[in-house]
């Protein structure tokens, strides 16, 4: 069976607090989460286990994110010396739509065309909850993280598999007018 893994990852910091865009690698990972269809489960990786995570990417027969080349690789880099962008099979479908529209689109513009569904939060509620916990200890922030990422996986999921079944993705143009855009993602 092939193992298709989804993956996206909270950082503890954020671009102000490392001296920009170009500095991912010092920005921290808070949580990160990988649903693999080998396994049938999510897999929720913290700081600690963030060599566990980077082997399972790179055991994966295909890694599917929304902007993981560009953002979720460099912020991990900051763990592996392994380059994760070449030695793994990828599909970013935030580059694969952009490559199509020529500009770039948010998930949630095409969870909520596409699926009827969006986010449950976004980074910056990720990032004040990693703040509350590391200012009281209480888990119950981390839990929060926890489950926004594993909800955004999902949703990374669905629109994936929505793009295979129907050769398209459904979004709102800059109009606010329903489009689509087709995708051959088999």
């Amino acid at each position: 069976m092939r193992d298709i893994v989804y993956f996206d990852l909270e950082t503890q910091r954020s671009f102000g607090d490392v001296g920009g865009a170009k500095n991912k690698d010092k920005m921290g990972i808070s949580v990160g989460v990988a649903y693999s269809t080998r396994t049938g489960q999510y897999h929720i990786f913290g700081e600690n286990q963030t060599d566990e995570l980077v082997d399972m990417l790179i055991r994966a027969d295909l890694v599917v994110g929304y902007n993981h080349i560009y953002f979720d690789y460099p912020v991990l880099q900051g763990y592996t010396i392994l380059d994760l962008p070449n030695q793994t099979i990828n599909l970013d479908m935030l580059l694969e739509v952009e490559k199509l529209l020529g500009h770039r689109l948010k998930l949630d513009a095409i969870a909520s065309a596409s699926l009827g569904m969006g986010k449950s939060a976004d980074g910056l509620d990720a990032l004040r909850w990693w703040q509350e916990y590391k200012k009281t200890g209480n888990t119950e922030p981390m839990m929060k993280i926890a489950e926004y990422c594993c909800y955004d996986v999902k949703v990374t999921k669905e629109v994936h598999e929505f793009g295979i079944k129907n050769g398209f993705l459904k979004y709102n143009d800059r109009n606010g007018n329903p489009t689509q855009v087709d995708v051959d993602w088999t």
